[in-house]
């Protein structure tokens, strides 16, 4: 059975009082929480969240990273600077780097290969705008994001990886899918990972990307499946986030 994931992304948000407050504030709330529960925060406050965390359930993630090692690439970050910090998880290809920073399917495989390369977990986001969900391309935008993955890293690669979909019509909208649609999609992407290997999609888990919220996470969750979500506003106010994290 595929535990319950939720992964708060708190995009460029925070301060050192802010998140202070904020992970104080999650972690005594964690009491009886049995899902896994990461924070991927900007990279100033990674070493701030490091020390709050300790040896506590609350994991630690980055929000991006660098495919070389080290170099002149003034502004980024490298897959070892993340791991001095205690960081188990990385989030690759967000809509965000994708339509901003033009990373396109091939540059997020790299990304996933290097994670997967230096034992960080990569919480692969892949998804759909707007007007391809209206021409009716969702599933061939969807599948040409995941199929690039797996000609690079192989299928069994994705039994350490952990997929994101996030339709981006959905994405600090205020819009979501109903649980219908976003079950059908996870489904389709299960079947794409058991057109390679069946038993690695029964074991990848999926999580549900598009403005969760306290209100929906239960009714998603409860999906087939949809193992968890990826949680960007409510991630940064601790009852909401804790509210989805008990949601399972």
């Amino acid at each position: 059975m595929r535990q319950v994931i939720i992964a708060g992304n708190w995009k460029m948000n925070a301060s050192k009082e802010v998140t202070n407050i904020l992970v104080m504030d999650i972690l005594s709330g964690m009491v009886n929480v049995k899902s896994k529960v990461i924070v991927c925060v900007p990279f100033p406050y990674m070493a701030q969240v490091e020390a709050l965390v300790g040896c506590s359930q609350l994991n630690l993630g980055a929000q991006d990273l660098n495919i070389n090692k080290s170099g002149a690439f003034t502004g980024e970050v490298s897959v070892d600077m993340i791991k001095d910090f205690g960081a188990r998880y990385v989030i690759v290809g967000h809509s965000e780097r994708r339509s901003l920073y033009f990373e396109n399917n091939e540059i997020v495989a790299q990304k996933v290969q290097v994670a997967l390369n230096n034992n960080l977990t990569p919480l692969l986001c892949i998804g759909e705008l707007l007007e391809e969900r209206n021409s009716g391309k969702t599933q061939e935008v969807v599948s040409e994001q995941i199929q690039t993955v797996i000609d690079l890293v192989g299928i069994d690669a994705f039994k350490d990886i952990i997929v994101a979909y996030e339709p981006v019509w959905a994405i600090g909208t205020g819009i979501t899918a109903t649980p219908k649609q976003a079950q059908d999609i996870h489904s389709f992407i299960r079947s794409i990972l058991a057109k390679h290997d069946e038993n690695v999609s029964k074991i990848t888990p999926i999580l549900y990307g598009g403005s969760m919220n306290p209100r929906n996470a239960s009714e998603l969750i409860n999906c087939k499946d949809i193992d968890g979500g990826l949680i960007g506003g409510a991630s940064l106010k601790a009852q909401d986030f804790l509210q989805i994290c008990k949601a399972s």
